[in-house]
């Protein structure tokens, strides 16, 4: 059996490269695409500006003429200066149940990385950490979240069988929205407010979100900066984000706490799940695709919890219980049965600490990170 990589270089194959999971996880009901529109944006140099600090190539596997397996290989100059490392990032990763193709795939991305000076490949990781990051080790038979990786089992065994070993794991668990809001919460809040002067944005309309949509992103760098593969956003980055993302979220579902100068100093956003809407609609917009997924925002049942941040030096304070007073008045408002937390990195003490009053679930799905020293 004779395994060609080819890379991608026409919009015909940069749009084979983004459908061909459609055939490979067909008729999976846990896998949730990404939207096309979504991927054309993100893997574009022209429009995707975090290629001012990245460098990206793109390639597919074949055998006999058809496709069985993509890889993107990504160096985040900004992210190795920010860690003093030399890394390469894989990411869109999918191949059919075969080590030869796999093999063949992360073989490509080590010699091109190899030539440009690398000395570890680590993945799947996006651009950013807006991207979908982290290859799925458990939680095989859960719907995953619009903004999360699915793959089958097979994938990290293969992984493992190549050299590549765990470097950090997310985990993705659920909280369950009580009928009542505790007294308990409202309290604590109330004092927190009051002893460090800060307040809840009561906010209606989107428009109103907008205005503070730099400064969420910026808390987001601040709060962020000592995680796992962090690259820090752009100003170019921030104002495209604003008006990708707070632009489409419904203010009774997002938290921001801001101080007595009007900054923000903490946030918490979340959305309707838009994980079945998403799959109906195949990754497409039209004909009918926006239909289901305009159907998807209107059901509040389930939420899923994409961000929540904390500026560094308001940590530690209690300003968490500012924003799930917020989020939990509107959740049983609105009738929201449960929330699904969006991956969290186990190592990142601070954030499971956030949940701990909250009665969150055991770990749901977990993903991991995999790393190998290029030779």
């Amino acid at each position: 059996m004779n395994v060609e990589i080819k890379e991608v270089s026409t919009n015909s194959e940069l749009n084979k490269f983004i459908r061909f999971p459609y055939s490979l996880y067909k008729n999976n009901k846990y896998w949730v695409p990404t939207l096309d529109i979504d991927d054309r944006s993100t893997l574009n140099k022209r429009k995707n500006p975090a290629f001012d600090f990245c460098e990206a190539r793109y390639w597919m596997a074949y055998i006999d003429g058809e496709i069985v397996g993509r890889i993107a290989g990504i160096i985040n100059h900004q992210a190795n200066k920010h860690w003093n490392e030399r890394k390469v990032r894989f990411g869109w990763i999918d191949f059919v149940n075969d080590i030869e193709v796999a093999a063949a795939l992360l073989q490509t991305v080590e010699t091109w990385a190899n030539k440009n000076g690398c000395t570890e490949i680590h993945g799947p990781l996006g651009f950013t950490d807006l991207d979908r990051e982290g290859m799925l080790v458990f939680g095989f038979d859960v719907v995953a979240t619009y903004a999360t990786n699915y793959n089958y089992e097979y994938y990290p065994e293969i992984l493992e069988k190549l050299g590549y070993s765990k470097d950090v794991d997310w985990i993705q668990f659920e909280l369950i929205i009580p009928n009542e809001k505790p007294d308990k919460l409202e309290k604590i809040a109330a004092l927190i407010a009051k002893r460090y002067n800060v307040h809840s944005l009561k906010a209606t309309k989107t428009k109103q979100l907008l205005k503070y949509g730099p400064q969420v992103f910026d808390v987001l760098n601040q709060s962020y900066s000592q995680l796992y593969g962090f690259s820090p956003l752009t100003e170019k980055q921030i104002k495209i984000f604003t008006k990708q993302y707070i632009g489409f979220i419904k203010p009774e579902f997002v938290s921001i706490i801001l101080n007595d100068k009007d900054e923000v100093v903490a946030f918490g956003i979340t959305m309707p799940s838009l994980s079945v809407g998403v799959q109906k609609s195949k990754g497409k917009l039209l004909p009918f695709g926006w239909w289901h997924i305009l159907k998807a925002t209107k059901n509040s049942e389930v939420l899923d919890m994409y961000l929540i941040a904390v500026r560094p030096d308001m940590q530690n304070k209690g300003i968490n219980a500012l924003i799930f007073d917020d989020l939990m008045t509107n959740y049983i408002k609105n009738g929201v049965k449960k929330t699904i937390i969006n991956p969290v990195l186990e190592i990142n003490r601070k954030m499971m600490m956030i949940w701990e009053d909250y009665n969150p679930s055991e770990p749901i799905m977990r993903r991991r990170c995999f790393i190998k020293k290029i030779e």
